[in-house]
């Protein structure tokens, strides 16, 4: 080995290698035939949206908290949570700002059974909203515990 090439062959091995580590650890976009699915989606969310029973829900709704349904504007019409405000998860990005423009406002997020209301409440926190809760179970638990509806 020539003198000086351990040195060019040293910085060439760093080089590789720190472009090797921004593969693993910066986020790729999905690529056809591969990404996530909607349980890891789901996944990922929970672990970071708070959820609260309906009873607990129908509690804080007397200290302040607004109701969000993000179920269809068929599934709201045959009936939501009482004072609930509507609006779908397909337009949740778009319009948000709309209903609730102050991002400490406190929300409690729901739709049928729970999957579209977590996704919803991950991506209110993701925008920002400071005070957002899932109500576990969606409007099924909610009827199921006997609460009130509309």
């Amino acid at each position: 080995m020539k003198k000086g090439n351990w040195l060019r062959n040293l910085v060439l091995c760093f080089v590789v290698g720190l472009f090797a580590v921004s593969f693993s650890v910066i986020p790729q976009p999905a690529i056809a035939g591969g990404g996530l699915t909607k349980a890891d989606f789901l996944k990922e969310a929970k672990v970071f949206v708070e959820s609260v029973s309906p009873k607990d829900a129908h509690a804080l709704m007397s200290k302040g908290y607004s109701v969000l349904d993000v179920r269809t504007k068929k599934e709201f019409k045959k009936g939501h949570i009482p004072g609930a405000k509507w609006l779908g998860r397909g337009l949740l990005e778009f319009k948000i700002a709309n209903v609730f423009p102050e991002k400490d406002a406190k929300i409690l997020v729901y739709c049928k059974s729970g999957g579209r209301a977590t996704l919803s409440t991950y991506t209110l926190m993701k925008m920002g909203y400071t005070n957002v809760k899932n109500i576990a179970g969606g409007w099924k638990a909610w009827v199921k515990a006997g609460l009130p509806t509309e």
